[in-house]
């Protein structure tokens, strides 16, 4: 019998190099793991090495209950790592490799298969998927699908373009960024006396109808179908704040899935996102029980 999956994470899977340890990573990962624990049924694309860092990586989403069925090996370029450090203002840097295995996920007739299915209703992309041309190719044969596109937006130097964020933009109807990010390109069409002008000249320009972007400690904010919303933070001690942003948007899907109000859905994500940040590394192991003990539930839902 063939798995139905209704949720595609497109992009890389890799290694966080951390001062004393490794951790898998890479964001469409990140978010795959924590919508598998969310209780959706979630494809993973992408593509190792043939080396042990590749094994290890399809071992561990054996591991968490991921398919790999759509993970691709490469026998040319090695298993994708970052170099990753977290600086004196909590903030993570990375550095990341290129080119790797994931810079080469090839268009296939299964790929083709699932995203064309019918059972398919979202699919999550990074902007990093875009920086080499044989992943980009893969990526704008994915767009064409029907299902709901999510773009999470991560801006790292050097491997981001205003070209390619703009036909990433222009192809998605979710979009995820944290404030920074939103700041930033904002800035390309004008100046912008608060964040929710900044988002809403993104919507507009782009016509994306769903815009949620993280604050950090200080929450989140939502922009959905021409009505904002806003989260408080809850107050959590750091462990990192690796993939915190990437559990974030999973809970979110999550609750959009489960047709939850946009206030409930911000509540929990931003919970999923702060109980993250609270431990090791972008997939830690967590009860999904505890995130209602950090949720901060909004009214009228």
């Amino acid at each position: 019998m063939t798995t139905k999956y209704n949720i595609a994470c497109l992009g890389e899977i890799l290694w966080d190099i951390l001062p004393n340890q490794e951790l898998p990573g890479g964001a469409p990962m990140n978010v795959a793991y924590h919508l598998q624990k969310l209780s959706q049924s979630v494809a993973m694309v992408s593509a190792t090495g043939a080396d042990d860092h590749g094994k290890r990586l399809l071992q561990l989403m054996n591991n968490m209950q991921l398919s790999t069925a759509y993970v691709q090996t490469n026998t040319t370029y090695a298993t994708g790592k970052v170099n990753a450090w977290m600086d004196a203002h909590n903030d993570m840097q990375y550095d990341i490799l290129y080119p790797v295995a994931w810079d080469h996920i090839g268009w296939n007739a299964s790929l083709e298969a699932l995203l064309t299915g019918d059972d398919l209703q979202y699919i999550v992309f990074g902007s990093l998927m875009a920086r080499h041309e044989v992943s980009r190719n893969t990526l704008r044969k994915a767009l064409e699908s029907t299902a709901t596109k999510v773009l999470d937006i991560n801006l790292r130097t050097p491997w981001y373009s205003r070209e390619t964020l703009e036909w990433l933009m222009d192809s998605c109807q979710l979009l995820k960024l944290n404030i920074a990010e939103l700041e930033l390109i904002s800035a390309w069409y004008g100046a912008w006396s608060t964040h929710e002008e900044q988002v809403k000249a993104l919507s507009s320009r782009f016509n994306i109808p769903v815009i949620v972007v993280t604050l950090g400690s200080k929450g989140c904010m939502g922009y959905i179908d021409e009505a904002f919303y806003y989260q408080e933070g809850q107050t959590v001690k750091v462990a990192d704040t690796i993939g915190s942003g990437d559990a974030f948007l999973a809970g979110f899907l999550a609750c959009r899935l489960q047709q939850r109000s946009p206030a409930w859905s911000l509540a929990y994500a931003n919970a999923l996102g702060a109980l993250v940040a609270s431990r090791p590394g972008g997939c830690p192991p967590y009860d999904p029980s505890e995130i209602y003990s950090l949720m901060k539930i909004p009214q009228h839902t």
